[in-house]
C-alpha cells in the first residue's frame, strides 16, 4: 500500500488520472479462486487510498502470447474483479490488441463489460501496430464506442508498421481512415 500511497503523489505531479495495474503472475501452487480472492482484498485496499483523489486503477489483461504466466489474462476476469472491488477508482483498460488475441468477439466482449471499462488502448495484430495494418476492424470499433458515448482517451499503444516519416504518416492516415465516419 506504500507504492500506492506513492503513486498517489507522483499522479498529482504528473496530472494523471489512471495508473495500470497488472496484479503478476498467477501462482501455481494457489487456487485460481483464492488468488483472485487475495487480489480483489488488495484493490480494496488501495481504491480506498486513491478515491479521495479522484484517482482510477485501471486493470490490464495481458495476452498469454506476449506474456505467459500472468495472473490477469481476460477481461471478463477484469469485469469480476472490478465489481468485487466495488469502487470508482478500480476499473478496466480495455487493451483491443489483447482482447482480440485471447477471444476475439470484441464488440460482445466490449458490450459486457462496459460499465467497468474506464480506457481503451489501441493496437492491430497481429504485429501491434496501427489500425489496418491487421485484422480488427477498428472503423467498426470506434464507431460501436462512440455510439455508446465514449469520449474518453484512446491509448495508441502500438508501433509503426513502417519506419522514420512515412511510419508517422501512416499511423495518421490510418487513423484518418478508420475515425472518419
Amino acid at each position: 500500500m506504500n507504492d500506492i500511497r506513492n503513486a498517489v503523489e507522483v499522479a498529482k505531479r504528473c496530472k494523471a488520472k489512471w495508473m495500470t495495474v497488472v496484479p503478476g503472475h498467477l501462482d501455481l501452487r494457489i487456487n485460481k479462486d483464492y488468488q483472485t480472492a487475495h487480489v480483489v482484498e488488495s484493490l480494496k485496499r488501495a481504491a480506498e487510498i486513491l478515491e479521495p483523489h479522484g484517482l482510477i486503477m485501471v486493470l490490464e489483461p495481458l495476452n498469454f502470447r506476449n506474456h505467459p504466466g500472468l495472473f490477469l489474462t481476460d477481461i471478463s476476469q477484469a469485469y469480476l474483479i472490478c465489481k468485487a472491488v466495488n469502487s470508482p477508482s478500480c476499473k478496466i483498460l480495455y487493451d483491443i490488441y489483447h482482447s482480440q488475441i485471447q477471444h476475439g468477439n470484441l464488440i460482445p466482449n466490449i458490450d459486457a463489460a462496459w460499465d467497468e471499462t474506464a480506457y481503451f488502448q489501441i493496437g492491430d495484430n497481429p504485429g501491434r501496430n496501427e489500425p489496418t495494418t491487421g485484422e480488427i476492424n477498428y472503423q467498426n470499433i470506434f464507431r460501436h464506442i462512440y455510439a455508446k458515448g465514449y469520449t474518453g482517451i484512446l491509448g495508441m499503444e502500438h508501433g509503426n508498421s513502417k519506419p522514420d516519416k512515412e511510419g508517422e504518416l501512416a499511423v495518421i492516415n490510418a487513423y484518418k481512415k478508420v475515425d472518419g465516419f
